[in-house]
């Protein structure tokens, strides 16, 4: 039956990221243009998988508007880095342009500087229109394979004299934008309209020469190109970088309008299917990881049940009393069992309450993400549902840290709220405060506005923290748990542990099955983070998360039975810790990932990352660690609720 369950939902869950553009943000419509009506190109900012700085797209000298207009974002944009701004570039509907002449900009030194480093580190220009963002063709691992990734280069570097790296820039673009008629639909005066469905650049660096001494736009005639000679690529007449030189460089694009088949809802199969080589691949170990993490929980429930079983059994029978006494197990220390944690009680109960908040967290955010409520088309909506989300759970939190707390007998209650509003929050501000100094130091658009920043301290304090007090309240209001059995007043001796239940030691083993559950996922959500990339499988993202939660409760129960096993009840951060060491690994996994997969040029790059990372693996330590916590609570309550205590 739980296999005719499980498969089932695989089936479904694979529907649903297959057909994954049927999902759009309900309120999004497409937008129509009738012929030669102006379409607006803005644009957004520079990025590079290398430094992992983003930047304000005029933080190089481009051609500027002679106006500037900002295009109003929400809090998921801004944090991201995105400054959606209005351009130069000119388009109308289906009205071809060539070697239009977008400006002249003459380079001092520092500008040269400017170029010559975002050429060195990969830089991505990103340009939106219509609400979709450029792309671009780029060589793939293969001689003939021809890869589309979001954004377009800067420019390029090839080989010089003595293999010297000339940088070269793009100077041209080729804006392609691909349309579809609608056959159905007219506009009020009765012409046919179209709808945009794709949008490229194909970039070039040419080194415009003109008849005469200066260059003047809209009077001097280029040589190079013209409205009825398109330019070509040229590799011996490159527009080279050169720091130590001054020189005017012409800006020049095309306009190309390309007809479609491709219908206004596909339109975005193009970026999400950009990593299709490697889909098939992301299909089988996501089956194969499932299948042997089915087996093995399988396999310890059997061994777990068979033992509990055969257990209570043995303490039941009134004829095996006396021998029970003498033997060693389990039930031993029913008297201790539930005793308080003598280390950081108070501690304990702020990292249940966060861990319950963040998984409320994210369980709520999945959900939205499976019903297409977080379509990419909605450029931030995913961080602005984490933030609005975690900080509508602060209830949560304050109610599970009060309950839990009250359950240890403590008495310091204002305290632990206290603690519970400001200790999670409180460690993940410090380290984005500490990032953002070094951001705003270099002039990246990744450093958050003081609007935003005042944004994010009014939802904490205004919003978060408060919840946290009243789910507090309510916690406290309610009765203590009642356990199965009572707790003796004097302490149980603890006898000698053999090495291999040292704590260190069960702690490392716990996270490595729940680690390597999630491992092939976490490599795409890496990818997806790092390399700028668009993470849209969020079917297999659930899926993984039921095998995440089912492995860390079997993993803290079996590690938990065999601990009270060799009558040690000291399980209330044992059980937190065993599930909760998976973040070590994936901390580990980290420390590969920007070993193996990154190149990050500088200090602090390599800041960057550790700084995010860190605050992934802590948030992922206290996901994990609740559900095992919770897992062993459960289990506990059960087993000694089943025996017979005098």
């Amino acid at each position: 039956m739980i296999a005719h369950f499980l498969c089932s939902l695989i089936v479904a869950l694979g529907v649903v990221s297959a057909h994954r553009h049927t999902y759009y943000l309900p309120g999004v419509a497409p937008k129509t243009f009738k012929a030669g009506e102006s379409t607006k190109l803005s644009v957004s900012k520079l990025t590079s998988t290398h430094t992992q700085i983003p930047y304000d797209y005029y933080h190089l000298p481009f051609c500027r508007p002679a106006k500037f207009s900002l295009q109003s974002e929400n809090l998921g944009e801004v944090l991201g880095g995105d400054r959606i701004e209005n351009s130069v570039y000119k388009l109308e509907m289906k009205v071809p342009k060539t070697c239009e002449v977008a400006c002249v900009k003459k380079f001092k030194k520092g500008d040269k500087k400017k170029f010559v480093q975002a050429i060195k580190n990969d830089y991505k220009v990103h340009w939106v229109v219509d609400n979709i963002p450029v792309g671009s063709f780029s060589q793939g691992t293969k001689d003939t394979e021809k890869v589309f990734t979001r954004g377009f280069p800067v420019g390029f570097i090839t080989a010089g004299k003595n293999n010297e790296p000339i940088h070269n820039l793009n100077n041209h673009l080729r804006i392609v934008v691909m349309y579809h008629d609608d056959e159905d639909t007219n506009d009020e005066m009765g012409e046919p309209t179209s709808k945009i469905v794709g949008f490229r650049v194909e970039p070039m660096s040419i080194k415009h020469s003109y008849a005469g001494d200066s260059f003047v736009p809209g009077v001097t005639e280029l040589t190079t190109c013209s409205a009825t000679r398109p330019p070509v690529r040229d590799p011996s007449n490159y527009h080279s970088v050169n720091r130590n030189a001054q020189d005017s460089v012409i800006f020049t694009y095309d306009v190309a309008w390309e007809k479609s088949t491709i219908e206004w809802s596909e339109r975005w199969d193009v970026y999400l299917s950009s990593t299709a080589p490697s889909e098939n691949v992301h299909w089988f170990s996501i089956s194969n990881s499932f299948l042997i993490v089915l087996f093995l929980s399988v396999m310890i429930a059997v061994i777990l049940l068979r033992a509990l079983r055969s257990d209570i059994a043995s303490y039941n029978d009134p004829s095996n009393l006396e021998e029970a006494k003498e033997e060693s197990g389990w039930k031993l220390v029913h008297g201790d069992v539930f005793r308080p944690p003598a280390t950081y009680p108070m501690l304990f109960s702020v990292f249940v309450g966060s861990g319950v908040q963040l998984c409320c967290m994210g369980i709520a955010t999945l959900s939205f993400a499976l019903l297409g409520l977080l379509s990419p088309a909605n450029r931030g909506s995913l961080i602005t549902a984490f933030i609005l989300l975690f900080v509508f759970m602060g209830s949560f939190a304050g109610y599970y840290s009060s309950s839990t707390y009250k359950m240890f007998r403590g008495i310091l209650w204002k305290q632990n709220t206290l603690m519970t509003a400001f200790f999670f929050p409180g460690v993940v501000f410090a380290v984005i405060l500490s990032l953002n100094l070094i951001l705003s130091c270099l002039q990246s658009s990744g450093a958050i506005p003081f609007g935003s920043l005042f944004t994010l301290l009014f939802l904490w304090f205004c919003v978060s923290v408060p919840l946290v007090f009243l789910g507090s309240f309510f916690g406290y209001k309610r009765e203590i748990a009642t356990f199965p059995v009572r707790t003796n007043q004097i302490p149980r001796a603890i006898p000698q542990q053999q090495w291999y239940m040292h704590p260190f030691i069960t702690c490392l083993l716990g996270g490595i099955l729940p680690f390597g559950a999630v491992s092939v996922e976490l490599y795409f959500i890496m990818s997806a983070l790092w390399l700028h990339q668009i993470y849209y499988i969020f079917g297999f993202l659930f899926l993984v998360m039921i095998v995440l939660v089912v492995t860390c409760a079997e993993v803290s129960i079996l590690l938990c039975y065999f601990q009270l096993v060799n009558e040690d009840y000291r399980w209330w951060w044992r059980s937190f810790l065993h599930a909760g060491s998976c973040a070590f690994y994936t901390g580990l996994y980290a420390v590969w990932y920007h070993l193996t997969e990154l190149e990050m040029p500088g200090l602090v790059p390599v800041l960057l990352y550790y700084g995010y990372m860190f605050i992934i693996c802590f948030t992922f330590f206290l996901v994990t660690g609740t559900i095992g916590y919770l897992s062993c609570f459960w289990f506990n309550c059960q087993i000694y609720a089943s025996i017979k205590v005098d």
